[in-house]
């Protein structure tokens, strides 16, 4: 998941233009870099900074109107997508908007390019002492403590007064966002791989593997008959190995052999390396294609930007679904970090393209984080629970983590409370106040209580079985859950094609509208910040959500 701070970099000279002065207007600050970030000293001047500036679209009540209307169950117009090209017009600027913001930038001598397919974000480059100038800004160099990564942002900047209206965000100047560490491995360590011993339960073995989750949550094995493409999606230079993927699959699902293991994508200077893989790709890989029989899986490898944000990784990657180059409608990440250290401009932009999706028909879905109540500060302490991101937007859906059998309980350390950028969406209104009423005055003032509540559902994330270099090795953590639960959306939307429906597409008010479909989880809590967290009970909680997924209910859900 992400932690805190970023890399930004780029050490050659842009030549500087002439700055037009004009009256500007606070429009961005935080008082202290976030827990785990350290200031250095200033940046140096002639260092070339890469931004995006994210404009403000023109129609987003339209686009939430929209959303609603498509996702919502009692709906006239429920399942009726639009088009990708449709749903990313909802995020398009004002001509107005364009015109004021490219005669800033000209004034400057700043070219800008379009990247995004709703025209509403643009990329500049500029030097530091430029950017200090036309921004009012101090950039300066931070270290992210745990990692050692240095980056370059400012604590607060300004922008003219007639671009209020116009310039929603200057990404990441207010950001510090590092990806956080990798899915845990667990005390058993790694064990050489051998045939899986036959057992009366698939559960109980010494990790969860595709059988055990097969047969938890009534997961068919049936091959799809009119699959679409799942997308799982890698950062951070994690790679998936297609030896490991036939090693795991002979192990676990010896029964199934798709052609090919899965497809590979490179967006944005993502890469490749065989040699070298990672246990968070081996991981989205092997769970998704051993679960989702017979649909295919594309992996895309998402490269650093230039600020390895994490937040431009998410709306490269959200780009790059909402146009014609990628066919899937189901997107699984398990990586997210502390909304405490993203500007909540940025989130509520990167928000609106999770929601332009939704109209579409996209089904997206994140990890909801590691770190009980404390977000990623498992090693920091804390005085408030951290709520995490993207987990926070309400057009996503949130996966948690349980463990345990008979019952299933909520693991300790999944992710979840309240969002302090997002108000509670009406889907939820009702299952977060009734879990509100039941914790009373507890924890007071340490979380949001109008916030929007995460996560909405939850899957087995204590000890999977995955193949590393060749080896069986046990990982925990939400990343185990959003794979698995991605996985049954992809068979449902296969099983629905199939009779002649639509996609689900954006999940959260047809989940919430069917609670009865899901195993609830009425045990387990999320320790943190000095507390026990938030414990699970009857009905939703910030733990687990609404429960794990019983796969037949959801299909009658689905009127399947």
């Amino acid at each position: 998941m992400l932690a805190s701070c970023v890399l930004l970099a780029a050490l050659c000279t842009l030549g500087m233009g002439t700055p037009v002065k004009r009256n500007l207007r606070l429009h961005e600050s935080r008082p202290t870099a976030p827990t785990g970030c350290s200031r250095v000293g200033p940046a140096d001047a002639t260092t070339v900074l890469s931004l995006r500036l994210g404009l403000v679209s023109s129609n987003v009540d339209k686009l939430i109107e929209t959303l609603y209307n498509v996702s919502t169950p009692s709906s006239a117009k429920y399942g009726q997508h639009l088009s990708k090209s449709e749903a990313a017009a909802f995020l398009n600027p004002s001509d107005e908007s364009l015109q004021a913001v490219n005669a800033w930038l000209a004034d400057n001598d700043i070219n800008a390019t379009t990247i995004s397919h709703g025209g509403d974000w643009l990329a500049i480059s500029l030097p530091v002492s430029q950017a200090n100038e036309m921004l009012d800004a101090d950039f300066s160099v931070y270290t992210h403590e745990e990692s050692g990564t240095q980056i370059i942002r400012a604590l607060q900047y300004s922008i003219p007064e007639d671009l209020v209206d116009h310039l929603q965000v200057v990404h990441p100047v207010t950001t510090f966002a590092v990806l956080s560490p990798k899915p845990g491995s667990t005390s058993a360590g790694r064990v050489s791989l051998t045939p899986k011993q036959k057992r009366q339960s698939a559960c109980g073995g010494q990790y969860v593997d595709p059988a055990c989750l097969q047969e938890l949550y009534g997961i068919p094995t049936t091959p799809a008959t009119e699959p679409e493409p799942l997308l799982v999606t890698g950062y951070i230079k994690q790679y998936p190995s297609k030896n490991d993927t036939e090693s795991f699959l002979s192990t676990y699902r010896p029964d199934y052999t798709p052609s090919p293991l899965y497809n590979y994508t490179q967006i944005y200077g993502g890469g490749y390396d065989p040699s070298n893989p990672g246990d968070e790709a081996n991981l989205d890989v092997q769970y998704t294609v051993g679960l989702a029989t017979g649909i295919p899986v594309n992996f895309i490898s998402v490269g650093e930007d230039a600020n390895g944000d994490g937040v431009g990784g998410f709306l490269d990657t959200a780009n790059y679904v909402l146009s014609d180059q990628s066919s899937a409608y189901v997107v699984t990440t398990s990586y997210g970090g502390d909304e405490s250290a993203v500007s909540p401009h940025a989130l509520e932009k990167l928000c609106n393209i999770f929601a332009s999706l939704g109209t579409a028909g996209v089904s997206v879905l994140f990890a909801s984080g590691d770190g009980g109540v404390a977000g990623t500060r498992s090693s920091h302490s804390c005085t408030d629970f951290v709520p995490t991101f993207p987990s926070g937007c309400p057009y996503l859906t949130s996966v948690g983590a349980t463990g345990g059998y008979n019952p299933e309980v909520g693991a300790s350390f999944s992710s979840g409370g309240f969002s302090k950028v997002f108000a509670t969406p009406s889907f939820q209104t009702s299952a977060v106040s009734a879990y509100l009423s039941w914790l009373g005055g507890n924890y007071s003032g340490l979380y949001n209580p109008q916030g929007r509540g995460y996560p909405d559902v939850s899957t087995q994330g204590v000890d999977f079985a995955i193949v590393l270099n060749g080896q069986i090795q046990g990982v925990g953590g939400t990343s185990c859950a959003s794979p698995t639960f991605a996985s049954v959306i992809a068979l449902l939307n296969d099983e629905l094609a199939s009779a002649g429906k639509s996609r689900l597409g954006w999940l959260n008010p047809w989940l919430y509208s069917h609670p009865d479909a899901l195993n609830n989880i009425t045990s387990g809590n999320n320790p943190g910040c000095g507390t026990d967290g938030f414990y699970a009970t009857s009905g939703w909680s910030p733990i687990t959500g609404l429960g794990t997924p019983n796969y037949d209910a959801l299909r009658s859900a689905a009127g399947l």
